[in-house]
């Protein structure tokens, strides 16, 4: 018996009715139309005063994508996303609560707490003393936005950036927290938001990936989270779409280069030869993922001519280093991503993910905190001035912010020059730049003790629905059929637009 023989032999019922549900559907609907279908192709593209004043006629992206993409004319075109893996303190960077210092060493008003379930690192505390910010604040820019003094470079931008201090999330450990932040729900296997930017709206340039994924290190590695592949994962998209890791160290992709002794056209010959064998693999068994495999292939073969383009940092003049930082120099800061991320968008690549771990405070956020702060600060600052000196800021999209916030009673002892502080979902701060952003902007406001939002709360999926307008989406009508239901990255829950923030 032949694989495909076997194949069809094993296939349950469900399948089979699946795959030939609209088959009787098909056949009627030829019926009906007849010659009107086939010749339906030749017919005009209605015009764009046709289909609504507010709407450009659709045009197939250039390499990829869904043809019915965007909904509307996209403000961004690239998303720098970094990601603050642990989850900064807001108290101690961008909401500042100057009332707290009143309140030093005070336990948190039950009123103010409200029975909010709290993690096991503090739940068996006896008391939850009030830690204010040991760190300076001040107004920058004519926005008025408060940073921390932990954060000169970044203040720099303030009018640049807008703010939103009222984001919250229903997960409170850091695996849901940032699933749930990378693909809009808690339980792993769904796309992440760099895979539907990639199926959406396609490739920039054929020769380097749509998605690109990469992962910094910290000066201080005290609370290292895990980071895997299952954060940039494609989920029941096609396997495309999910990230390409590049590599801190050695080759940026593993076995981006011929082994000994094997010449390019040797490596192309075989690549020739897989290609045929896959072919007729995907006539006998119709598996979508066997293309996904020729694409991977095709896509690793031209990388080998790109990549290490790409990632030749010395040719950049010294006044790159002066902008980003020295420690832009050495592969694996978050310096060096951060300047890689601009050689990516300049080359086309549409969504950058970068993680930097050690974020999670429980302890010693005064011998970590500035640390961190200082590993991001010029580097960011470097990356926002890059990018808009090129002209390209107005089209990238920057986007900064961890998975959930921290608390602001202590975990454990406490002093005024150290501290430590929990997980706390009920409110953050993340912001964005460039990329249609209205900068200068601060939206939402947490509470005196940045416990609990009192204006204009933002959830995940309003953060999603948000970005994908930027990219010209409609989030309501981008969706893909998984499990008998029209999955989509902004969930089914009503969700907000936040407008206040589009320029």
């Amino acid at each position: 018996m032949s694989l495909f023989q076997e194949y069809v032999r094993n296939e349950t019922r469900r399948q089979f009715f699946a795959r030939g549900k609209s088959a009787v559907g098909y056949a009627a609907l030829s019926t009906l139309l007849g010659r009107v279908a086939a010749q339906g192709a030749d017919r005009p593209s209605p015009t764009p005063a046709a289909q609504g004043a507010d709407r450009p006629s659709p045009t197939p992206a250039a390499q990829g994508g869904r043809p019915d993409l965007p909904h509307w004319a996209a403000k961004a075109k690239h998303i720098i996303y970094l990601h603050m893996v642990g989850g900064p303190a807001q108290m101690d960077l961008f909401d500042y609560k100057p009332e707290m210092a009143k309140w030093y060493d005070k336990d948190l008003p039950e009123s103010v707490r409200n029975g909010q379930r709290l993690t096991t690192m503090t739940s068996g505390q006896s008391r939850f003393p009030i830690a204010p910010s040991k760190y300076a604040f001040a107004q920058h820019g004519q926005g008025g936005a408060w940073v921390s003094e932990l954060l000169p470079w970044t203040a720099k931008c303030a009018d640049q950036m807008a703010f939103i201090r009222s984001m919250h999330t229903d997960a409170i450990n850091h695996e849901p927290a940032i699933c749930h932040m990378q693909t809009g729900n808690q339980v792993t296997g769904r796309p992440c938001l760099g895979s539907w930017v990639s199926y959406g709206l396609g490739s920039l340039n054929s020769n380097l990936p749509t998605f690109v994924v990469l992962v910094a290190e910290p000066t201080n590695k005290e609370q290292i989270q895990a980071i895997s592949a299952r954060l940039w994962s494609s989920g029941y998209l096609s396997g495309e779409h999910a990230g390409v890791s590049f590599r801190s160290s050695g080759d940026p992709i593993l076995y981006i280069n011929n082994p000994p002794g094997v010449p390019p056209d040797l490596r192309r010959a075989q690549l020739d030869g897989l290609k045929a064998l896959n072919e007729m693999t995907y006539k006998a068994v119709g598996d979508r993922e066997t293309h996904t495999r020729i694409q991977q292939f095709e896509m690793a073969f031209r990388m080998q001519a790109s990549v290490p383009e790409l990632t030749r940092v010395a040719g950049e003049p010294d006044s790159t280093y002066k902008l980003y930082g020295e420690e832009a120099r050495k592969p694996g800061t978050f310096a060096y991503t951060a300047l890689m991320s601009r050689r990516l968008v300049e080359r086309g690549v549409r969504f950058v993910q970068v993680y930097l771990n050690n974020w999670d405070h429980h302890s010693n956020v005064g011998g970590r905190l500035p640390m961190q702060c200082k590993d991001i600060d010029q580097a960011t600052y470097g990356l926002i001035q890059d990018l808009k000196q090129r002209g390209l800021l107005d089209q990238t999209l920057i986007i900064w912010g961890g998975e959930f916030g921290r608390t602001i009673y202590s975990q454990g002892g406490l002093s005024k020059e150290n501290y430590g502080r929990d997980h706390h979902p009920r409110c953050f701060t993340m912001w964005m730049a460039g990329g249609g952003t209205k900068g200068g902007v601060v939206y939402g406001a947490t509470d005196d003790f940045s416990y609990n939002i009192v204006e204009n709360p933002v959830s995940v999926h309003d953060f999603h629905a948000t970005v994908l307008r930027l990219l010209g989406i409609d989030h309501e009508k981008f969706t893909v059929k998984f499990q008998g239901l029209d999955a989509r990255l902004s969930g089914v829950e009503p969700v907000q637009i936040l407008k206040p923030l589009i320029a």
